[in-house]
C-alpha cells in the first residue's frame, strides 16, 4: 500500500480498515435513517441487487432504496407517494447518490415489483432474531404462547380488488369497499407478529388458521377466543404437538355439571368427533384424527377492575392441574388482550385499516410492509425493555414509533460511530421509560364521540347519484322543507 509514501502506509491502512467497518462491502455512506436504525436486525444481503428478474437491472430506484422508502412511507401513517419521493431525493442528494426520478410512476412501479419472497425473508430473519433475545423468564410456564385472532381492512374500490376481496353481498355495487380478512399469530414473549394469512371477508378465521400450522413449533400453546373453540382446532393442536387454551362457546360445552369433577370449578370432559367434516379440514387429515378428545373445562375468576367479564369459561388441552392451575390460565387469557392492542397499533397508529394499493399484488406488499414496520418497532421496544429491565407490556408503541422517526434523523446526521451509538442508547432509554399510563377502573366504552359530517349516504353508484342541492336541506325537518317549497311556489 502506498509504495511512494511508505511513511504514510500505517495511517492509510487504519483509515481503510475503519471505512470497511463503517461501510460494509465497500459501499458509500448509508442512505436512509431507517437503514441506520434497523439494519442490525435485517441481514444486509437480503436487500442486495437481484441477479435476475425485477430489481436486477441498474436503476435509480434500487431494491434497497425502494424498500426503505416504502417502509418510511408506512411509518409516517398516511404519507403520499409524492412526499416519500421528495424525502428519498433529499437523502440521495445529501449522500451523493444518483437522484431518483421526481415523478410518482417510477417509484410506484418499483414498489409494485418488490419481491414478496424478499419481504418474507426479512420478516423471518427479524422474528428469528427476536426469538434469540428472550429468556426463560419471558415464557409462560416455560413455554411459548402464540395468540391467534383476526381482523378486516378495507381496500380501494377497484375492479381488481373487488374480484379478489369482494365487498359484502348486502351492499349495492359502487357503494362498498373491498374487504380483506387478516388472521395473524402474535407472540406474547416478543410482541411480534410471527405469521399471518389473508382471505376474503366471507372466509372464516378458522380458514386462515389452517394456513398457519407450519409456523408453530412443537410444544407451543395456542391462545384464542370463542371463534376457535371447535373440536377441529383442539384435535389439530394435539395432532401438531401443541396445546390450546380457548374460551368456551356454547351452553352445552360450558356446562360444569358434565364430565369428571376435578374441583369446584373444574371438570374433565370428553368431546366426541362430529359426524360432519368441516370444510376447513382435508379428508385424509380428518380420518387420522381421534374419535374423542379429553379436555379440561374450568371457570376462571377475573378480579381486575374495568374489565367487563368477571368470570371466564376456558377449555384447554392442559390437563395437569398442578403445573397449570386455573388462576394461571385465567391470567394467561387476560394477556390475550395484547393481541387486540397490537391490532389497534397496526390499524390506527399505522393506519392499516384503509390500505391504498389498487390491485391485490401490491396490496400484499403493502400489508407486509405494515406488519414489518410494526415488528421493527416492537423489536426495538424489546431491546429497550431488556436493556433497562422494564416490562415490555408497559411500553408505549406510539411513543416508540415517534422516537424511531426523530432519532433516526439524528442518526443520519451523526458524524461518527461513537455518536451514533450514543444516540441509539438515548433512544432505548426514552422508549424504556415512556410507559402507558396505568389507569385502574377507567372505562372505555365502545362509542364514538365525534359526529360525522351531515352528508347523505351513498345508496347507489356515484354515476347515478343525484346531489342534494345546497343549504343542507336533507338535515332540515320535514315541516321546514314543506314550508320552504310552498314559499318558492308562491
Amino acid at each position: 500500500m502506498t509504495p511512494d509514501f511508505p511513511a504514510f502506509a500505517p495511517h492509510f491502512a487504519r483509515n481503510v480498515d475503519r471505512l470497511c467497518r463503517d461501510f460494509p462491502s465497500g459501499q458509500r455512506p448509508l442512505l436512509h435513517q431507517f437503514q441506520l436504525l434497523f439494519e442490525r436486525w435485517i441481514p444486509h444481503h437480503l436487500l442486495a441487487q437481484r441477479e435476475e428478474g425485477p430489481h436486477s437491472r441498474s436503476r435509480r430506484w434500487t431494491l434497497r432504496l425502494t424498500f426503505w422508502t416504502f417502509l418510511w412511507q408506512i411509518a409516517q401513517a398516511g404519507t403520499s407517494c409524492r412526499e416519500a419521493i421528495r424525502q428519498a431525493t433529499t437523502l440521495c442528494r445529501n449522500a451523493g447518490h444518483p437522484l431518483p426520478p421526481p415523478k410518482e410512476s417510477p417509484y410506484c412501479q418499483a414498489r409494485a415489483v418488490l419481491p414478496i419472497e424478499v419481504l418474507d425473508d426479512v420478516h423471518a430473519a427479524l422474528v428469528a432474531d427476536a426469538q434469540r433475545v428472550i429468556s426463560q423468564g419471558d415464557l409462560w410456564c416455560g413455554r411459548q404462547v402464540q395468540v391467534v385472532d383476526g381482523t378486516t381492512v378495507t381496500l380501494p374500490d377497484t375492479p381488481e380488488n373487488q374480484a379478489r376481496f369482494p365487498q359484502q353481498s348486502v351492499q349495492r355495487p359502487g357503494c362498498g369497499f373491498p374487504i380483506l380478512r387478516l388472521t395473524g399469530l402474535f407472540n406474547l414473549a416478543t410482541g411480534l407478529f410471527t405469521a399471518w394469512a389473508t382471505g376474503a371477508w366471507r372466509d372464516h378465521e378458522l380458514h386462515g388458521l389452517n394456513q398457519l400450522w407450519d409456523h408453530f413449533k412443537s410444544g407451543d400453546i395456542l391462545l384464542g377466543d370463542r371463534g376457535f373453540c371447535t373440536w377441529g382446532v383442539m384435535a389439530l393442536c394435539l395432532h401438531h404437538g401443541l396445546d390450546a387454551v380457548v374460551r368456551a362457546r356454547g351452553t352445552k360445552r360450558r356446562d360444569l355439571r358434565r364430565g369428571k369433577r376435578l374441583g369446584r370449578d373444574e371438570r374433565l370432559v370428553v368431546w366426541t368427533k362430529p359426524t360432519l367434516k368441516p370444510r376447513t379440514i382435508l379428508e385424509d387429515l380428518w380420518n387420522r384424527l381421534p374419535a374423542t378428545l379429553t379436555l379440561r373445562l374450568l371457570r376462571g375468576r377475573v378480579d381486575r377492575p374495568a374489565f367487563r367479564t368477571q368470570e371466564v369459561m376456558l377449555v384447554t388441552t392442559l390437563l395437569d392441574r398442578v403445573a397449570y392451575p386455573a388462576s394461571s390460565l385465567s391470567e394467561l387469557f387476560l394477556r390475550r388482550w395484547a393481541m387486540e392492542l397490537s391490532l389497534r397499533d397496526l390499524k390506527i397508529t399505522l393506519q392499516m385499516d384503509q390500505l391504498s394499493c389498487k390491485n391485490p399484488d401490491t396490496v400484499e406488499r403493502e400489508l407486509r410492509q405494515h406488519i414489518l414496520m410494526h415488528n421493527l418497532v416492537r423489536r426495538i421496544m424489546l431491546e429497550s425493555a431488556k436493556s433497562h429491565l422494564q416490562p415490555l407490556c408497559r411500553l408505549s408503541f406510539a411513543g416508540a414509533l415517534a422516537g424511531v422517526r426523530r432519532f433516526g434523523e439524528a442518526l443520519l446526521q451523526a458524524r461518527s460511530q461513537a455518536m451514533r451509538r450514543q444516540i441509539f442508547e438515548d433512544l432505548l432509554h426514552e422508549i424504556a421509560f415512556d410507559h402507558v399510563p396505568d389507569r385502574p377502573g377507567r372505562r372505555e366504552p365502545r362509542a364514538v364521540k365525534r359526529r360525522p359530517k351531515p352528508y347523505p349516504r351513498l345508496t347507489c353508484h356515484r354515476r347515478r347519484f343525484r346531489e342534494i342541492q345546497h343549504q343542507n336541506r336533507y338535515r332540515a325537518p320535514a315541516k321546514e322543507r314543506r314550508s320552504s317549497k310552498s314559499k318558492a311556489v308562491n
